[in-house]
């Protein structure tokens, strides 16, 4: 996971991993959107010994610990898998782009007391794999007191090889019972020509979901049902949900640009550079019920995306509906 400036951080790491002497707790200070998420994730697949499992965020002694409304039930049961998900697609993402990640937006976010207990729960257990259990505590800032004094034991005198990584943008703010257990390090802010790399790559991922939107309606107005369905394979085997939520999102955006050409109202459009051809010989190939009939299909399908469906199936579905709203 490419890691931008941060040299001293980085190389502090890696020296506790070379020595093996490595603080029990480390609260790592960050601005949102920032690069601690991946100093971390490198650090740790040193630690791990190279584990492929610590890369695609699934090693058993690994926790993940982040906010969520409402207190009913830890985030490793509810909300997990989205957030793996978000982390995978983009490191460098935003505190509101998790809370939009696991559906929470507008709500008010902590880490209650039973996500401590959980915590606590998962590391009284051995390590499945001998060696180090490690808890990666996402915004401790938004610890409530009665979690932060449920972990305060555990943090102030941890089992052996027990590691307590805390990612925030307020240390202010953090418990001081926590705080000053830990070691402090600062991650400094991507660079101007990081953050215009980071956003480069997202925009390249969208390109390629606009792409295979594009191929699809092109193999629906060609009435090459065989292409469609490999089109929607492909999507299903987008290898994070997020992407495949992207495609929904793109795939909407379009279909609204195409809507409102087909209803005569251009200047409400905004196309891409160079694109204006495209869509205007698309929006006259489609039949005039197409788009808002396209949509709610898509609307349909990244509702299901949220959901534990198929994903072949989805999608293969999804395409079948397209290829009969234009051609049956």
């Amino acid at each position: 996971m490419k890691v931008y400036g941060n040299e001293e951080v980085v190389s502090a790491l890696h020296r506790m991993v070379e020595s093996g002497h490595i603080p029990h707790a480390m609260l790592l200070h960050q601005e949102d959107g920032g690069g601690a998420f991946p100093i971390v994730l490198n650090f740790l697949e040193e630690l791990y010994g190279g584990s492929p499992r610590v890369k695609k965020l699934i090693h058993p002694d690994i926790h993940f610990v982040f906010p969520v409304a409402g207190s009913d039930k830890p985030v490793s049961l509810q909300y997990i898998a989205p957030f793996r998900e978000l982390l995978l697609e983009n490191p460098y993402f935003y505190e509101n782009e998790l809370y939009s990640a696991i559906g929470i937006e507008g709500k008010q976010s902590n880490i209650s007391v039973n996500e401590a207990r959980s915590v606590l729960e998962r590391l009284s257990l051995s390590a499945v794999e001998g060696g180090y259990r490690t808890v990666v505590i996402y915004l401790p800032e938004k610890m409530n007191v009665q979690a932060a004094n449920a972990l305060l034991k555990m943090v102030e005198e941890p089992p052996q090889k027990t590691l307590f990584l805390l990612i925030t943008q307020a240390p202010e703010k953090v418990l001081v019972t926590i705080s000053s257990r830990c070691l402090h390090m600062r991650v400094q802010p991507l660079s101007p020509e990081a953050e215009a790399d980071v956003h480069a790559r997202e925009a390249a991922g969208n390109t390629v979901l606009s792409d295979l939107f594009h191929d699809l309606l092109d193999a629906v107005i060609g009435r090459d049902l065989l292409k469609a369905l490999e089109t929607g394979d492909a999507v299903a085997d987008l290898k994070v949900r997020e992407q495949q939520k992207n495609f929904c999102y793109l795939a909407t955006e379009d279909l609204r640009r195409i809507f409102l050409l087909q209803k005569g109202m251009t200047p409400l459009v905004h196309l891409p550079q160079g694109t204006e051809d495209y869509y205007s010989g698309v929006a006259r190939r489609l039949r005039p019920t197409f788009a808002r009939r396209a949509m709610a299909a898509l609307d349909r399908a990244l509702l299901l995306t949220e959901r534990n469906v198929n994903q072949k199936i989805l999608f293969t579905n999804l395409v079948n509906q397209l290829y009969t709203i234009q051609n049956v």
